[in-house]
Parts: structure tokens; sequence; C-alpha cells
């Protein structure tokens, strides 16, 4: 898959400074999304999708319980998934995560108990014998499952979505943006970070001020660092009021791809963006292009700002 650890650009003022910016970006969108579809195709990305598919999309109800017992969870499953299909073991002393799994089996069509409740209640329906019911959901059970931390065995697969480059200089001047781009920036200490897997987080302060907040877990790669927030100011610019679940892919694809073009105009190697983008979107990399005048032009605004101050 080709790199984008091209040199930063640079546009001279003048009066075609916008268009030339804008021919830049629109150039590295093609790009883009021809690294997206190369991503996609690639064994790494499809030994990864193929784990992920054995992975179980657990319930609203169930993902907050999950939350509620262990914040920090990424990948679960039960005991004997995580030996038999990824061959690793839940350590020694772990506390379960304990969730709701359906009770399937066959069920009376009047009363929709299982047999024996149907008997224990009294049920009068007699037209087929139990052996002839359809199954159906009848109740719910408490099940265990545990996180990829708490299990030792083989690595599961994990696609390098970090950018690389020379960042010292650039995360200051990040931060240095933060109040002219309206946004509150912290980076936060490995330690002290609340938000699992994720990189960064864009949040409300509070109930009462409505100025976007970006947190960024700190990292010994500063490109990488720099590129999360990229990535947060671009939700905080374009997304912080806007709640729509369905349009959260669509969201992550456009921040992603603003981190991609800023990072990039700035000289650092942010073709990780790619694989990112391949395991958010699915098969629609023309997502990318469709959303072409936001992101270039948000991308723009970060630039402006960043180079400026």
């Amino acid at each position: 898959m080709a790199t984008s650890s091209d040199p930063s650009v640079s546009f001279e003022e003048t009066d075609t400074r916008h268009d030339e910016m804008h021919s830049t970006i629109e150039a590295w969108i093609h790009d883009l999304v021809d690294h997206v579809d190369d991503a996609q195709a690639s064994e790494e990305f499809q030994e990864w999708l193929e784990v992920q598919s054995r992975f179980h999309d657990y319930s609203h109800q169930n993902t907050l319980l999950i939350k509620r017992q262990c914040p920090e969870a990424t990948k679960v499953a039960g005991y004997n998934t995580w030996r038999n299909e990824f061959d690793r073991h839940v350590q020694e002393g772990e506390s379960a995560i304990w969730i709701w799994v359906p009770i399937i089996t066959k069920r009376c069509p009047e009363c929709e108990n299982s047999p024996s409740y149907h008997e224990n209640i009294g049920c009068e329906y007699d037209e087929t014998p139990p052996d002839d019911w359809s199954k159906g959901l009848v109740g719910f059970k408490p099940a265990a499952v545990f996180d990829v931390s708490q299990t030792d065995g083989e690595p599961l697969p994990e696609l390098e979505t970090a950018a690389f480059g020379d960042a010292d200089d650039l995360v200051p001047a990040l931060k240095d943006a933060a109040d002219e781009l309206g946004v509150t920036v912290r980076i936060v200490d490995v330690d002290d970070w609340d938000h699992g897997d994720a990189k960064g987080v864009c949040k409300q302060r509070n109930l009462h001020d409505l100025q976007p907040v970006v947190e960024a877990k700190a990292r010994a790669n500063r490109a990488d660092l720099a590129v999360t927030l990229i990535h947060e100011y671009a939700h905080a610019l374009l997304h912080f009021d806007i709640e729509n679940e369905p349009e959260r892919a669509k969201r992550e694809v456009e921040a992603e791809a603003v981190a991609y073009i800023v990072g990039r105009y700035l000289g650092l190697d942010t073709s990780g963006s790619a694989f990112y983008l391949a395991a958010w979107q699915g098969d629609d990399s023309e997502m990318i292009q469709e959303r072409l005048g936001r992101i270039s032009s948000t991308a723009q605004e970060i630039i402006s700002t960043v180079v400026e101050d």
C-alpha cells in the first residue's frame, strides 16, 4: 500500500492559494480512496476481518452491562469461545463480566413458555405435542464473559493505523490552535485514561458549558498523538452537535480523512488512515469522495489555524 510520507506542502500567499490547496486536497482524497481499496483487498485486512467476525455483536443492554463492569473492555467473549475460537485462556483469578443471554427452546404456541413452565402454569393447549413445537425465546439467563485483557495466548491480528514522522513541534502547535478552533484540549496520561481502547475522544465539558473538549491519550509516538488531536478537532468542528447514531461511521470517515490530509500536509506519514477507514466503512470507500467538500473545508481550517499560530 502506498504511503503519504511526502514532505509537507506549502502554498504561496496569492489569490490562487485557496484553489491550489483545494486541488491538492482533492488529489489526496483520490489517493486515500485508492489506499482504502488496497487496504481492504490486503491479506492483512482480510485476516483481521475474519477474526472480528467471530466476536458476537452484543445488544445495547448487554453493552451497557459490559461497560459498567469493565469500562476498558474492547473485545469480549465467553470462556470456551476464547479457548476454542482464539486459542486464548482466561487468566487465573479474573472476575467474570456478567451479561444476559437468550434462552431459545421449544415453546408452547399459546402461552409461549417452555414445556416445563407450560405444565407448571397449567396451560391447556394440547393441539400439538411439545415435540412438535417450534423453538422461540422463552427468557434470559446470566452468562459470564471476559475481555481480551483478561486472557493470555495467541495474539489477535491488529491493523497498523498509527501515523509516523517528526511531530515534536506539531503537538504544541496543535494545542496552541485549540482556542482559535473553539476547543478545549487535554493530553491525558495513560494511567489516568478512562476511555478504554480509544486514542482520543471529543465530548461536552458539562451540561452548562457546550464547548467541545478534546482528550487524547499520551503516547511516545508524537506523530500519532498529533493525528489523533487532528481527528478529534475534526469531530469538534463537524459533529459536536450531531447525535444521529446511524451517522457514526460517516462521521468517522470524515474525521479520519481530515486527519489524513492535515497530517500529510504537515509532513507526516498518515498511510495508516487507510486501514482505520477500511475497518470503519465497509466496502463504501466512495463515501470519502462524496464528502469532499466538508472534509476539504475542515482540513483547510485546521491547517490555516495551526500554520498561522
